[in-house]
């Protein structure tokens, strides 16, 4: 019997808003990709900007119909100029209410579990909210990915994740953990986020994860990708904020033990 190496699954979770949540997970995608990984995104918010950055149609198949077990992950999966996806559907803002089940946590894991050995890695985007989605999304997952703004008030919630993510850790995923905190909007010359970096510090160790050296600085070349449906490696892969990402997902890799390069 071969046996297949599991894949890494990160999910990219804030229950703040604006925090490029999802920028984020669009680059882990497409950078991991670039590098030869084969990587899977699955779109698990309602806004659907992860579906649409791609290119992905949201009228079929989509990351719902796997929740309500309604089709199978092979069904749900589009294969885009971006990458593999399984889309988000609008529908997904009534998930809490609709999805209510016994095991309703494990439901996104069952689902992928049949195709998880076609990949080296998963990126989940969640909504920014902390319902059953973001649940799914936690007992799914390997680890967790938490981009925050460099001001304080994205700070906040933090904690209240971390209030999330240990239930889920202690029933439902017990290999969970933080892989770390990502600051975004990041600016080297203010002093404010001098200060937000050295407080994010420290929410990290009291986490007991880490604060990632690669910070993510603010760039109009991100919005613009966005609205031309291109990844910003495509769209401006020279910018200062491509080399930001390309930074942080050469940490992920270092810290997994996997070479910057598929076939290194």
């Amino acid at each position: 019997m071969i046996l297949h190496k599991q894949p890494t699954i990160y999910a990219v979770i804030n229950q703040k808003g604006g925090v490029g949540k999802t920028t984020t997970a669009a680059a882990l995608w497409a950078g991991l990709t670039s590098k030869g990984y084969r990587v899977l995104a699955v779109d698990l918010d309602a806004q659907a900007n992860l579906s649409f950055n791609a290119g992905a149609g949201i009228d079929g198949v989509t990351s719902l119909e796997l929740l309500t077990k309604e089709a199978t992950a092979a069904e749900a999966v589009q294969h885009t100029q971006s990458g593999d996806i399984i889309p988000a559907s609008r529908a997904l803002a009534g998930a809490d209410s609709n999805i209510t089940e016994t095991g309703k946590e494990y439901r996104l894991k069952e689902a992928l579990e049949p195709i998880k050995g076609e990949y080296d890695f998963i990126i989940l985007d969640t909504p920014p909210a902390l319902g059953i989605l973001t649940v799914n999304a936690l007992t799914a997952c390997t680890s967790v990915i938490i981009p925050a703004q460099a001001d304080i008030f994205s700070l906040q919630g933090i904690e209240q994740l971390a209030g999330t993510i240990d239930p889920v850790k202690r029933y439902c995923n017990s290999d969970l953990n933080i892989a770390g905190i990502v600051l975004t909007r990041y600016s080297s010359r203010s002093i404010l986020s001098k200060e937000v970096a050295e407080l994010a510090q420290q929410l990290a160790e009291k986490l007991g994860t880490r604060l990632f050296k690669a910070t993510i600085r603010e760039a109009i070349s991100v919005k613009e990708a966005q609205i031309s449906q291109q990844s910003i490696f495509d769209y401006a892969g020279k910018s200062n904020v491509a080399a930001d990402y390309i930074e942080l997902i050469e940490e992920l890799l270092t810290s997994t033990g996997e070479p910057s390069a598929k076939n290194d």
